[in-house]
């Protein structure tokens, strides 16, 4: 039976809440729970999991709903409790910080010391308007959030672009500024290399491999995934390009992306043909067919890397793939490559690579959940919308990874599971931990059933992460997990195990004539890109405590929907406020 509690203008955060949904699926005698705020969004995801309930739809936005479904009544009592300890929890620990928290602009800007970063992890709908008002303020704007239209995109680009500013996202996972993680970023050395990248999980594998070589980055300036669409136009990369540019410390750009539109990549190759540094290029999913004189195109995230550290020591790059040694005995039955990610463009980057070894033989079945989905194999972004709606991503949840490894027990023919542990800030405190009983029931259950299996994992990280790099891959090890260096040398490590290979490029140098560009860019991204920012963070409060830890300054603003969370009159207050010159 469904049990409703609705706790009324009471709001809190969409992760916050969504752990808190986990803690009490674990009650015992609860079928199932789910605790989050009553927006119209909220209440479709409750509907479609089968949640839905009469007095739910009296929840506003600023009111936190709790459904429960247990055949005993008296465990919502239980489930009440759970949550008012919890709240209060959260309550405690925000009484208790270092007091610099406000609940409006007008606090937030009084309360900050010259800031110059809005960084934004609030629910969708909402984000796009904080990021305007960000913009009014004469902040850049880091837009962890997504579900933001394509259109308010553009809108909020353009904006920017004349202010001279940048905004960097939205769904912009990762971002380095002048040593400052944001988001979900590991704790990378500083050096000479710059880069810009339209991918998260990208910009980490590659910040962390240059790190392990004993290399640096300046910074790493995320765009969001969509910036070289057609409609987006690559603004933030082209903004971002121009600044590394001109930052006398940057050495080496490296451009992170997957395919843009043909359009925008010529744009983008435009301008960097106009500068005299080297760069290197990842288009990822494009299979190089040339390189140029001053301008090395990769195929992989770890070649990326590789050249970008190369370029940096002043040597000529070349890149040999690896792979790693591994024991096991397959039937000829078993002939599967399951790929489990938390990382979308390392999920995307396995998909490339198997497509790429297996061209001639795989069919593909249509699916839409699946970045791959073959006759024999699947790769999945397990942080992919299908997979996240009322949920946690898998860099901190680590339940559907958990299942998805479980289901794999059942199936004989396939060969190799492969998995990534993406640590650093903002991610889950010991993946590892909570992955390692899982993969060490999988692997005994094949030996069980007569046959061997291999688990591949790849730790993206560095040794300065609070995870401890060296320890989680101990961790994996010692569950019977074969670590891989890179996410590169995990697939190719099982594409062969299955009898497969990868080719690498082998292409010539060739020159192309370019149109001379204006690489001139504002002072005040010059300005932010070399210096500690001074952020104002509106939403996820552990994003704060990684800005404070990295010794920058950063006011926690306790954000929730003004007007009932009515987004017409959200709009209509907002054009006032700025029309009158007051802020909100």
């Amino acid at each position: 039976m469904l049990y409703t509690i609705i706790k009324e203008n009471t709001y809190k955060d969409s992760i916050v809440l969504m752990l808190l949904s986990n803690k009490l699926s674990a009650i015992d005698g609860v079928n199932k729970v789910s605790i989050m705020m009553g927006t119209p969004a909220n209440k479709d995801i409750f509907k479609s999991s089968g949640l839905g309930t009469d007095e739910l739809e009296k929840a506003k936005p600023n009111d936190i709903v709790i459904v429960v479904d247990t055949d005993q009544e008296e465990k919502v009592d239980e489930v009440k409790e759970e949550v008012e300890v919890a709240l209060k929890g959260e309550s405690d620990s925000q009484d208790s910080s270092k007091g610099q928290e406000a609940h409006n602009w007008k606090r937030a800007m009084e309360l900050a010391n010259n800031p110059n970063l809005a960084l934004i992890s609030i629910p969708g709908q909402y984000a796009a308007m904080e990021a305007e008002n960000a913009l009014n303020e004469g902040l850049h704007v880091f837009m962890f959030s997504d579900n933001v239209s394509k259109e308010d995109e553009v809108k909020l680009k353009q904006k920017a672009h004349e202010k001279g500013l940048l905004v960097m996202g939205p769904d912009c996972g990762t971002a380095l500024i002048h040593g400052v993680p944001l988001a979900f970023t590991n704790n990378v050395n500083e050096g000479d290399i710059g880069i810009v990248g339209a991918s998260g999980t990208g910009i980490q594998e590659v910040t962390t491999i240059i790190d392990r070589y004993g290399k640096g980055v300046t910074n790493a300036l995320g765009t969001g995934g969509r910036d070289l669409s057609t409609e987006v136009g690559a603004i933030t990369m082209l903004d971002s390009i121009k600044a590394l540019n001109q930052d006398p410390k940057v050495k080496v750009i490296t451009v992170i992306s997957k395919p843009p539109a043909e359009e925008v990549k010529r744009k983008v190759l435009n301008v960097l043909r106009n500068i005299d540094k080297p760069v290197v290029t990842l288009f990822l999913g494009d299979k190089p067919t040339y390189q140029e004189a001053s301008i090395y195109h990769a195929y992989t995230l770890e070649e990326a890397a590789v050249a970008a550290v190369q370029l940096s020591n002043g040597e000529k790059p070349s890149f040999e793939p690896s792979m790693a040694d591994v024991n096991v005995v397959l039937k000829d039955t078993q002939v599967g490559i399951k790929g489990y990610y938390s990382g979308g463009t390392l999920a995307s980057e396995a998909a490339m690579l198997v497509r790429d070894a297996f061209k001639d033989t795989i069919t593909e079945e249509q699916n839409d959940s699946y970045v791959l989905k073959t006759n024999n194999h699947e790769i999945i972004d397990l942080g992919d919308d299908v997979y996240t709606k009322g949920k946690p991503h898998p860099m901190i949840d680590p339940e559907k990874r958990i299942e998805m490894l479980e289901s794999s027990m059942n199936d004989p023919e396939t060969a190799v599971i492969i998995i990534d542990n993406v640590i650093g800030n903002g991610g889950h405190e010991d993946m590892a931990s909570e992955l390692a009983p899982t993969i060490k029931r999988v692997l005994d259950s094949a030996r069980q059933d007569g046959r061997q299996l291999a688990v591949l994992a790849t730790v993206v990280g560095t040794a300065q992460d609070i995870q401890g790099y060296d320890k989680q891959i101990e961790i994996l090890k010692e569950s019977g997990a074969i670590i891989c260096k890179t996410n590169d040398q995990m697939v190719r490590t099982a594409i062969q195990l299955v009898g497969g290979t990868v080719d690498q490029p082998s292409v010539d140098v060739q020159k192309f004539d370019y149109t001379e560009e204006n690489l001139a860019v504002d002072e005040k991204i010059m300005s932010f890109i070399n210096m500690k920012p001074s952020v104002i963070n509106i939403g996820l409060k552990s994003f704060t405590e990684a800005v404070q830890n990295s010794g920058s300054e950063c006011v926690q603003f306790n954000w929730r929907p003004i007007a009932g969370g009515d987004e017409k009159l959200m709009k209509v207050l907002q054009f006032l406020n700025y029309y009158e010159g007051g802020t909100i």
